[in-house]
């Protein structure tokens, strides 16, 4: 199979990639606006084809593959370009500027079964990668604590601070290591060459197992630093990156106690052997190799989504002065809540719901999937609310309410839970329940006096009072409110003869018999 690549961004880090990926066999063409960028990839890479256009890499139907070296604010909309034209994406870290990007890339690539690889570039390292074999194999022991560090005086970014550029290499080392990704997040900084971009911060990290984790990154540095300390209850391990030999060495340090005093034992160093290879050189392979595979790569979609969370995190937390943030609060949520809105934890809101301007929702309330909730909307304590109910604007749904599927409550319709209310008077051991069933309306301005039942279906008119139970598919109208016909399950008011009636809609068939409306079966209908 052929597998040629485009690299799209030829400057800084992208040179790197066209270097290897020539190497490999695999480099088709360059993408770059800047004219004397090309001019010198054609002067090292002749035979490469050049190009200025997005679309002309994308409409190429020879390139299979396209890797993304672009500035990070471009990473979002390059990626989702090449995944929508069915090619294959290897994107530089980080793979999006916030999370709910990110998942959207990842769940594009899986839905056109594309290979969608991040840049996480020390995954690839023989050293890191014996580091976590010997974790992994116990010679650590049981993993209490892990130090990160990666310090230089360097290329200061104005793009980006100094957690996104640095940082995404040693979280996710740190995931890698542990096999799980942290609980909580708080991060502090430092701003001295801009006002408003770090250049210094330390991001602490805490893992459901008890690990805790410490990065420290920076470009204030007097001297280049990248160092990766794990210390396990039987030995500690140190990578050493900058060094140029013994990168990895294990300490087979121990702590005695001694009359309930821990008394530190220190011995020398042990050199841990492994074979260098240029870890970017084999994370290029990798793509090649997963292109051809089929296999999702080692640093997937999801690896960049998890990585995002915890950077997401850090972020919010430099932004309050080191606040903890669960991870919890940086996951998008699978429903829609909107600023202005307030949601009292713990509650229940299924997938789809929206939740509009101005609504209150109290602990321990259940909202199903598929709801649509209004502007000024109160959810009450330990409401129930089933899947696809539609609130409109202005309507309070009080404890002892609970509403199942379908239900529909029409703008500024009342819910009561007392009988005879007294301000001065407390009644909270003397709430009604209110049940309205399956599909069942309640039109503008009516009011449901509590402890009854809304029958399945019912339709309640505007401005209506109930003050009784509801027969199912029952038109009430009225103050107190009375039955004025039946209803189809559709929503239309039915017309009988001779005691049958036919819906003009569905044409779904009822036969009536006091007060009781019977909905008569198909023949096709067991």
């Amino acid at each position: 199979m052929e597998k040629n690549v485009a690299v799209i961004g030829a400057g800084y880090w992208g040179k790197n990639l066209v270097r290897n990926f020539y190497s490999l066999g695999a480099l088709h063409t360059v993408c770059d606006s800047d004219p004397e960028r090309l001019k010198m990839i054609n002067e090292n890479y002749p035979e490469v084809n050049l190009l200025s256009a997005l679309p002309e890499v994308l409409n190429n139907d020879r390139i299979q593959g396209i890797v993304i070296s672009a500035p990070a604010e471009r990473h979002y909309q390059l990626t989702k370009e090449a995944l929508l034209s069915d090619k294959d994406v290897f994107c530089e870290k980080p793979l999006a500027l916030n999370v709910a990007e990110a998942r959207e890339l990842n769940e594009l690539a899986d839905r056109r079964d594309r290979i969608l690889m991040v840049g996480h570039l020390l995954e690839y390292h023989s050293g890191i990668l014996k580091l976590k074999e010997l974790i992994d194999s116990g010679e650590l022991g049981k993993i209490n604590y892990i130090y990160s560090s990666r310090l230089n005086l360097g290329k200061i970014r104005r793009e980006e601070n100094i957690l996104w550029s640095f940082a995404p290499h040693d979280i996710s080392v740190i995931i890698l290591l542990l096999g799980e990704v942290p609980q909580e997040v708080a991060a502090f900084g430092g701003n001295y060459l801009h006002h408003q971009i770090a250049d210094i911060t330390v991001t602490n990290l805490t893992f459901a197992s008890g690990v805790k984790s410490h990065i420290f990154v920076s470009w204030l540095h007097p001297y280049k630093e990248q160092k990766l300390i794990v210390v396990g209850e039987k030995k500690m391990a140190v990578f050493d990156d900058v060094a140029k030999k013994d990168k990895l060495l294990l300490y087979p340090h121990r702590i005695d106690w001694i009359d309930r005093i821990p008394i530190p034992r220190k011995e020398d160093a042990e050199v841990v052997d492994f074979e260098m290879t240029e870890p970017l050189k084999e994370e290029c392979r990798h793509f090649l190799a997963c292109m051809e595979s089929r296999e999702r790569p080692r640093t997937d979609g999801t690896d960049g989504v998890q990585v995002l969370e915890v950077l997401s995190a850090a972020q919010k937390s430099l932004e309050n002065n080191g606040q903890v943030v669960p991870l919890e609060e940086i996951r998008p949520k699978p429903y829609f809540v909107h600023p202005t809105s307030t949601v009292d934890e713990p509650c229940q809101i299924g997938e789809g719901t929206r939740i509009w301007h101005y609504t209150h929702v109290l602990k321990d309330a259940v909202i199903g999937k598929g709801c649509n909730i209004g502007q000024n909307v109160m959810i009450g304590r330990g409401v129930v609310i089933g899947n696809n109910v539609k609130i409109q604007n202005n309507v309070s749904v009080y404890e002892d309410v609970t509403l199942e599927d379908d239900v529909f409550c029409g703008p500024s319709m009342v819910f009561t839970n007392v009988f005879n209310p007294r301000s001065h008077v407390s009644r909270k051991k003397e709430f009604r329940q209110t049940l309205v069933k399956k599909g069942a309306t309640i039109g503008a301005n009516a009011t449901i006096v509590c402890g009854y039942m809304i029958g399945d279906y019912a339709f309640i008119g505007a401005g209506a009072v109930v003050t009784k139970d509801v027969l199912p598919h029952a038109l009430m109208v009225g103050n107190p409110a009375r039955r004025a016909g039946w209803m189809c399950q559709c929503g239309e008011k039915l017309s009988f003869v001779e005691g049958e009636a036919e819906c003009e809609r569905c044409e779904e068939k009822y036969q009536e018999a006091g007060d009781t409306l019977n909905r008569v079966a198909n023949s096709t209908e067991g």
